[in-house]
C-alpha cells in the first residue's frame, strides 16, 4: 500500500518560515527518552503508516531538500521515496507525480501534510477497492473542500471553497485503488490538465459514470496552514491523550532545521 504525501507548496498562508511549512513544529513526542518538537507532517505519515502503508511517496519542490534529510528513506519497515513537482500546478499535479510508482493492483492512500486530524485511524475505515473520502465535520466548510452526500454515503458532488456549501463535511484524506488513480490521470489529461483542485477533478470522473463514497468517521480536523490553525493544533493536541508510533529517522538527518 502507497502513501502520497503533496508537500511541494510554498506555505504562503503561513510564511516567513525558515524551513518548509511541512516541518512546522507542532507538539511534541518522546524519543530514546528524550522529548522533541514534532513537525506537522509527522501526523500524517504516522496515520499512513497506521492505516497500512508500506511504501510512502513525497511530493516535494525543488528547494525542499530539508524534508529529505528530516525523514531520510525510511520508518521503522516503511520505505520513503520522493518526487519533484517543479512548478507548484496544484493538487492534482502533485498527486500525479507519484503515478509512476503506484501499479494498478496497489492501494493508495492521500491526505495534506499541513492538517492534524483525529482518529488516527482514520484510513481503516477506507475500503481498499474504491474511491473514498474521510470526511470531518468543520464550522466554517466554505474554506475546505465540502462532500454532498446521499444517505448511503455516495458523493454527489464536493463544492470546493463554496461561499456557501451544502454540507458541513469536509474531506481530510482519501484513499482508492491505484487503477482508481490510473484513471483520474487519464481524465486529467483529457481536461487538459486544467483541474487544480482534486474536488473538480472528481466531479468530472462522477460526471462520466464514476463512484465516490464518503466515510463519516472524521471526528477532528485541524488546516494548520495558518496562524489561526496553527492555535487550533495546539489547543486540540493538548486535549489528546494520543499515543503515537516511534520514528525511528536515520541519525545521519539529524540535524534538520527543526531539531536544531
Amino acid at each position: 500500500m502507497w502513501g502520497i504525501v503533496p508537500a511541494a507548496g510554498v506555505g504562503s498562508r503561513i510564511q516567513p518560515l525558515a524551513f518548509s511549512k511541512e516541518l512546522l513544529p507542532v507538539g511534541s513526542r518522546t524519543e530514546h527518552g528524550s522529548e522533541r518538537p514534532r513537525a506537522v507532517s509527522e501526523y500524517l505519515v504516522e496515520r499512513m503508516i497506521k492505516g497500512g502503508a508500506t511504501r510512502i511517496c513525497f511530493v516535494v519542490s525543488p528547494g525542499k531538500s530539508d524534508i529529505i534529510e528530516y525523514f531520510g528513506g525510511e520508518i521503522g519497515t516503511t520505505k520513503l521515496c520522493y518526487t519533484v513537482q517543479r512548478t507548484p500546478s496544484g493538487l492534482c499535479d502533485a498527486i500525479f507525480h507519484a503515478l509512476p510508482f503506484i501499479a494498478p493492483n496497489e492501494v493508495v492512500l492521500v491526505g495534506l501534510p499541513d492538517t492534524i486530524w483525529f482518529p488516527e485511524e482514520g484510513f481503516s475505515a477506507l475500503r481498499d477497492d474504491r474511491l473514498s473520502f474521510l470526511v470531518f465535520p468543520v464550522e466554517r466548510p466554505e474554506f475546505f473542500d465540502a462532500v454532498v452526500a446521499d444517505e448511503q454515503g455516495r458523493v454527489q458532488q464536493i463544492e470546493v471553497k463554496n461561499a456557501y456549501p451544502n454540507s458541513s463535511w469536509v474531506w481530510g484524506a482519501f484513499k482508492m485503488p491505484g487503477s482508481i488513480l490510473h484513471e483520474l490521470h487519464v481524465l486529467w489529461c483529457k481536461r487538459q490538465r486544467s483541474d487544480e483542485y482534486i474536488g473538480t477533478l472528481v466531479n468530472a470522473y462522477l460526471a462520466e459514470g464514476g463512484e465516490a463514497f464518503s466515510v463519516t468517521a472524521g471526528e477532528v480536523y485541524v488546516d494548520v496552514g495558518t496562524l489561526n490553525g496553527y492555535r487550533e493544533a495546539m489547543r486540540v493536541l493538548g486535549q489528546q491523550d494520543e499515543e503515537s508510533i516511534p520514528f525511528q529517522l536515520n541519525d545521519q538527518f539529524r540535524t534538520s532545521t527543526i531539531r536544531q
